[in-house]
């Protein structure tokens, strides 16, 4: 404002010099043509200027000089460092269910999206005569055993060789074995859920001839038990640990969930220099999918009561030197801008830990740092 007032002033003195006479004789020295008397006017007005340039080299235009900016107190936080890495959501309960003896599809009995319970039937295909089979295998059974009993009670009265009961034994006990294996061969053609979840697709219909192929009868699946699967280079193997928590962000939902390291691989792959883990993800509204990708935030570093700072406001001098303005002599919502020269540390989140350089209660500006310099008041 100083130097504006001084300019303003030496305007007046060199324009009008506040006397219409001397305007008068620059005026008439000009008119006169006479080089000598001209050049003469020009030396002393060249003067005073660099007599009033002087007067402002002299003076500390920053003290004068008043800077609006944003500032904000620093205080004791704790500060995580992140690796953020990108996964994709699996869960192990999704599956397509395949029939484990080829025949006829004589019964469907669900649809896509209905959800079923583990064990409940879901199909059953025909046993290709294995119910007559096992009829005829019960009779022989049957008569087996009546024999072997009657020959048991001989041989308890002593009647009758050993051989005889030990065949009958083992005729019994044949008869019995053939019956189990022809209930369990029949056993096969029903189509059981292997745990409980949703039908999300079937792919047959009903009378439909089915075996084991690639499709599969129906794919079933269970969101409740839900994980993040990636990889981690191998320098953070002494970071993790079972039960880390975990930061997953779905970009298809927009959502972060609070995840926890579940499982860690016992081994690197050579390739990448990389090893396997597991993080369980909640699903209490069921909006996570196979296949999602997400964006993983685990947590390798730790700093209690930590100094930290927007990392916008770092700056770096023509030394190298990083430095952040921290203002002075705070008074009220006034003070004079210091440049602090600062140690950085790991940066996280927009932030940066300061190793060095700040206190904790330190006053640091955030917005207007690029337009002051050291010394320069502040109104913030």
């Amino acid at each position: 404002m100083k130097k504006i007032l001084i300019l303003t002033t030496l305007s007046i003195v060199l324009i009008s010099c506040n006397s219409s006479e001397k305007n008068q004789s620059t005026e008439s020295i000009i008119a006169s043509k006479d080089v000598k008397a001209i050049t003469a006017k020009k030396a002393e007005l060249q003067q005073q200027l660099t007599q009033i340039d002087e007067a402002l080299a002299a003076l500390d235009v920053n003290k004068e000089v008043e800077a609006l900016v944003s500032a904000v107190k620093l205080k004791d936080t704790v500060f995580n460092h992140y690796l953020e890495i990108q996964g994709s959501v699996n869960t192990n309960e999704n599956v397509l269910i395949q029939p484990e003896f080829p025949g006829n599809l004589v019964q469907l009995n669900v649809k896509a999206g209905q959800k079923v319970s583990k064990g409940q039937v879901l199909g059953r295909t025909d046993d290709g005569g294995m119910s007559q089979q096992l009829a005829s295998a019960e009779n022989q059974y049957a008569l087996a055993k009546t024999t072997f009993e009657r020959q048991k009670n001989l041989w308890s009265q002593k009647i009758g060789s050993e051989i005889q009961y030990l065949q009958a034994q083992a005729q019994m006990i044949s008869a019995q074995k053939g019956v189990a294996q022809i209930k369990a061969q029949i056993a096969k053609t029903v189509i059981k859920a292997p745990f409980s979840g949703t039908i999300d697709e079937v792919f047959v219909e009903k009378g439909e001839v089915v075996a084991a192929s690639q499709k599969g009868l129906m794919r079933i699946v269970n969101l409740g038990n839900m994980y993040v699967s990636t990889s981690i280079p191998e320098t953070y193997i002494g970071k993790l640990k079972i039960g880390t928590e975990v930061d997953v962000y779905l970009t298809s939902l927009g959502k972060t969930y609070k995840g926890k390291v579940r499982q860690i691989g016992n081994f690197i792959n050579p390739n990448n220099r990389s090893f396997g883990i597991e993080v369980s993800v909640p699903n209490p509204e069921n909006l996570l999918r196979p296949n999602q990708v997400a964006k993983l935030k685990v947590i390798d570093y730790v700093s209690k009561n930590a100094v930290v700072v927007p990392t916008n406001v770092i700056q770096q001098d023509g030394k190298k030197n990083s430095f952040v303005y921290t203002v002075a002599n705070s008074n009220g919502k006034t003070g004079i801008a210091k440049k602090a020269i600062v140690k950085t540390g790991q940066s996280s989140d927009n932030v940066t830990e300061i190793l060095s350089g700040l206190n904790a209660d330190a006053i640091i500006v955030t917005e207007g740092m690029n337009t002051i310099s050291d010394g320069m008041k502040l109104n913030f």
